[in-house]
């Protein structure tokens, strides 16, 4: 059976051999049938796409719809997909290759205005950016918005799960940190104001949180009456962020409390006055105001009382704080010294517990990792790009300083002449980061990302991918403060030799 297999797989091999030796002659060949006198423009604006780069251009269309829709509908679960990982590069390649065919229109119809301008280097940088070999301009135009689209996606992920991981931690602790007591007693004397000396500390309120029974529809139901010192109150909840409101809403008058409540509370008891049954006595109260969250209770039904206004006011059982800057270790040590045996929770802490998890820590690494690469490679595959140019730039310099132009104004021709192909990537990346972020954002799933398994919180309201501006606008400015200092470190370099090299080297070239 070995013998019987032996012809057959030479001759296979064989064959692939001879096709593979015989491609690259029998192309040159076909290329070369007709002689032609005067050989075809390969520059940018004379060069037309021919019908197999049409079939490219199709192909990798279908390819990239595929993949945004395979991302949307099915999203990032189940098992590795190429093709709808690939959905932010195939969206930038596709749009790289609509830029490249749009290009030379606005090059030649701002050929016409610069040369009626005072001076040639304007209309000179115009001719030559269109005058540059089509290949010289497609590669790292498509190299760059790649590597600025995956750039964008990447940074505006990473933006997203570190605001998704904020949220979820404020929404656990309701400020920057809390202090409860255990069983819903009284916290110490002397606590709220041993807590405004920790430094960093900006507002603290203290909270009195007991159930009170409604009476709406003959049916009584339990609802969680906060009562509250409104100025120091509302100044945290403006602070935190977390259902801001000013203190006159908290206003008694004619034997009504003024209340801020929770949607589904406000819609239970209306507008109108409504009579409660507190711990501290029945009490009427009117709503002025309807939240979302409250630092006191930040998830779940609430609603909030002026604790003054309570015929039996109780003692509080919670106090919140917040700062920027809140000290942590100084806010433990000044509540263990008050003897009382006491809960402390930090929102710096319940954050980093969010990233804990080997998922959520290594999609993080990869994201970042991924941002790095697509910049490093941007600037790579620009430096490469005007490099490989470099011995014509300079050979040009050399003729046009022969006929009377001065280093500043080659250092301005530079700059300007590749001032065209770096605005393209620069507001092209932005354009196409924005939108493969609003394209894809909907298959992104950032309850996995952002939030460990164990938490066992979800995504906050609100909390979904979108476009980070910073990570569209930081690549995009390196690349054209990148352009403009290798141009004019090129011109530079140029004005220190003599025309009669450059011109030698240019020959030679």
């Amino acid at each position: 059976m070995d013998e019987a297999r032996l012809l057959p797989s030479a001759l296979t091999t064989s064959a692939v051999a001879l096709l593979a030796c015989a491609a690259l002659p029998v192309r040159a060949m076909v290329a070369h049938r007709r002689p032609r006198t005067n050989p075809e423009r390969g520059d940018l604006t004379h060069t037309r796409p021919g019908a197999r780069r049409t079939v490219v251009e199709l192909t990798l269309l279908a390819l990239a719809a595929g993949s945004v829709a395979a991302l949307r509908r099915r999203g990032t679960e189940g098992t590795a997909d190429l093709l709808v990982s690939a959905a932010p590069v195939l969206i930038a390649l596709v749009a790289a290759l609509v830029l490249v065919r749009l290009y030379p229109l606005p090059l030649r119809r701002a050929a016409g205005p610069a040369g009626r301008l005072r001076g040639a280097v304007g209309f000179l940088a115009l001719a030559r950016a269109g005058r540059s070999p089509a290949a010289a301009t497609t590669l790292p135009l498509l190299a760059l918005l790649t590597a600025l689209t995956t750039a964008a996606f990447g940074g505006s992920v990473l933006n997203a799960v570190a605001d998704t991981r904020d949220r979820a931690a404020l929404l656990h602790t309701g400020a920057d940190a809390r202090v409860d007591t255990p069983d819903g007693a009284a916290l110490p004397a002397g606590l709220e104001r041993a807590v405004r000396d920790v430094p960093g500390a900006q507002d603290v309120a203290t909270v009195g949180i007991s159930h009170a029974s409604e009476h709406v529809s003959q049916d009584k139901q339990s609802l969680a009456v906060v009562a509250v010192e409104p100025d120091a109150y509302a100044a945290l909840a403006r602070r935190t962020g977390l259902g801001g409101f000013t203190a006159d809403r908290l206003a008694t008058g004619d034997g009504v409390l003024g209340a801020v409540a929770s949607p589904e509370v406000a819609e239970r008891l209306g507008h109108a006055p409504h009579r409660i049954d507190t711990n501290g006595g029945p009490v009427t109260v009117r709503i002025t105001a309807v939240r979302p969250h409250t630092p006191a209770v930040p998830e779940g039904d609430f609603l909030l009382v002026d604790a003054a206004g309570l015929p039996r006011p109780g003692s509080a059982t919670s106090l919140l704080a917040a700062g920027p800057d809140l000290d942590g270790a100084a806010l433990r040590t000044a509540v263990r010294d008050t003897g009382t045996r006491l809960s402390v929770t930090l929102r710096s802490e319940e954050r980093a517990a969010l990233s804990d998890s080997p998922l959520q820590s290594g999609a993080e690494r990869i994201y970042l990792w991924a941002v790095a690469a697509s910049t490093g490679y941007a600037l790579l595959s620009l430096v490469l790009g005007m490099a490989l140019t470099a011995p014509e730039r300079a050979a040009l310099l050399a003729r046009l300083r022969t006929l009377g132009m001065t280093n500043r104004q080659g250092r301005q021709l530079l700059a300007l002449e590749t001032l065209p192909l770096a605005l393209l990537a620069a507001g092209g990346g932005m354009a196409v980061g924005w939108a493969a972020v609003r394209l894809l954002a909907p298959g992104i799933d950032l309850d996995r990302l952002a939030l460990a398994d164990t938490y066992g919180a979800t995504v906050p309201a609100g909390a979904v991918l979108r476009a980070d501006v910073w990570s569209l606008a930081l690549p995009a400015a390196a690349t054209l403060l990148l352009a403009g200092s290798v141009a004019v470190a090129q011109a530079w370099w140029a004005g220190r030799r003599t025309p009669t090299t450059h011109l030698r080297a240019g020959d030679l070239r």
